[in-house]
């Protein structure tokens, strides 16, 4: 990937199908040209701070949005929201929670932590074609970034 190729999307999932089902979403209503997808925790913050197999791109060129699974393998996705909200360079990525806990707690620390949205996956097919839509719609086209 080219270091100035703007990502709109960081998908941080580790199940293939949702993986699939949030893609297609997307791409069905034209949200979304560039999304990239990884399925772990380590592999997201390879990509977001720009070492290992993504060391070729700049921190700086940041994604629009990250769409984060918690229940990770490797790294958790709660460690990957930590370390995104306490770097200066990252801490201003939105970052939305998509998630099948709704655990009290896990709730509660992601909000600690400076999660700007947490979403439960729908179980439904449909439902969760129209959640993934829904915030891609809210994330790319409404909500108003700072320039940095």
């Amino acid at each position: 990937m080219s270091e100035h190729t703007e990502v709109e999307i960081l998908l941080v999932e580790d199940s293939a199908s949702d993986a699939e089902l949030a893609l297609r979403a997307l791409k069905k209503h034209h949200l979304a040209n560039n999304i990239v997808v990884v399925t772990d925790g380590e592999e997201a913050l390879d990509f977001i701070f720009a070492r290992g197999a993504f060391s070729n791109r700049s921190v700086e060129n940041h994604p629009k949005v990250i769409l984060l699974d918690l229940k990770l393998p490797k790294v958790d996705g709660l460690d990957v929201l930590r370390a995104i909200k306490s770097d200066p360079r990252t801490q201003i990525i939105p970052v939305v929670v998509l998630t099948s806990s709704k655990q009290e707690s896990d709730i509660v620390e992601s909000y600690r932590l400076g999660v700007n949205s947490y979403i439960v996956k729908p179980v439904d097919f449909d439902k969760f074609v129209v959640a993934v839509r829904d915030l891609g719609m809210y994330w790319l086209l409404l909500n108003q970034p700072p320039k940095v």
